[in-house]
């Protein structure tokens, strides 16, 4: 598979870091304009320094935007699929796009005499500089800071092994990495997405438990891809090794865990035949 058709690490449209990534580009593009002065925005207006930075703060901010809009519809819309390399190379040029056309148009309420197409051309390499920049920078800590998660994780994992019980214990985390709940892998029933969150239900010397977690049933999925830990539903993810009885009823295929206290578990088409892949293997 082409690296381009691959999907984008989670990492990169968790609202957190896309909250961060807005932030930064803000700040880089103030600085940016005040000390590299681009679209010729130094001769806007027969003003002061000072001037110029509240004027040229507030017009590069309302241009920002157009990042500010893009990542919250990033964010709904990761929610339902998630970006290849090559959509998000695509979405991120439709930003460049914009936010040119947005400066390109500005420069002509200031009697710009030159062609549109040359404004437009500098308005790109300039606005390029302005996003692409920041959002490398961004990428880089992004992923360092993955990268430092998935370590951590792994000495886990170790301590885990040295005591005797590796691959036994879940670790689960919230959206910002940090660590909420260790349960043993035959105690987990299933996990159930409500909005932001992620209900993990469990056995417990109570009987049934529900521990909630911010993250995204999306975030669990790739975090247990390879366990028998399976996305069978938009908003469910079941332990197949708690699955009693496979069943299809009237409104489609469910899965029953043997309890009262359990409702049956749906499996919606998209993931059926995945489902019984794994109980053919068995």
């Amino acid at each position: 598979m082409s690296i381009m058709r691959r999907k984008i690490p989670p990492f990169i449209y968790k609202r957190s870091n896309l909250t961060l990534l807005v932030v930064f580009t803000a700040i880089f593009a103030l600085l940016f304009i005040n000390i590299y002065k681009p679209f010729e925005s130094s001769r806007w207006y027969p003003i002061t320094q000072f001037e110029y930075f509240l004027y040229s703060s507030l017009i590069i901010l309302t241009g920002v935007l157009v990042v500010v809009i893009s990542r919250i519809i990033m964010f709904y819309y990761t929610k339902k699929r998630t970006l290849t390399y090559w959509e998000y190379i695509i979405w991120v040029s439709g930003e460049i796009f914009y936010m040119s056309l947005f400066y390109t148009l500005y420069s002509y309420t200031l009697d710009e005499t030159r062609d549109f197409w040359e404004v437009y051309r500098s308005s790109v390499t300039n606005t390029s500089l302005i996003l692409l920049l920041p959002y490398i920078i961004s990428l880089l800590f992004f992923s360092w800071q993955e990268k430092s998660r998935r370590v951590r994780e792994l000495e886990e994992e170790r301590n885990r092994e040295e005591g005797g019980t590796a691959g036994e214990i879940l670790s689960f985390r919230d959206e910002k990495g940090e660590l909420q709940l260790s349960i043993k892998k035959d105690s987990l029933l299933f996990m159930e997405s409500a909005d932001n969150y992620v209900s993990i239900w469990y056995i417990s010397k109570t009987g049934v438990s529900k521990y909630l977690i911010r993250n995204t049933l999306k975030e669990m999925e790739d975090r247990f891809s390879q366990t028998r830990i399976v996305r069978c539903h938009r908003s469910f993810m079941v332990n197949l090794d708690q699955v009693k009885i496979a069943k299809r009823t009237r409104n489609g295929i469910v899965l029953d865990l043997g309890t009262d206290k359990i409702p049956d578990i749906p499996v919606s088409r998209t993931y059926a035949d995945r489902i019984a892949q794994w109980f053919i293997s068995l």
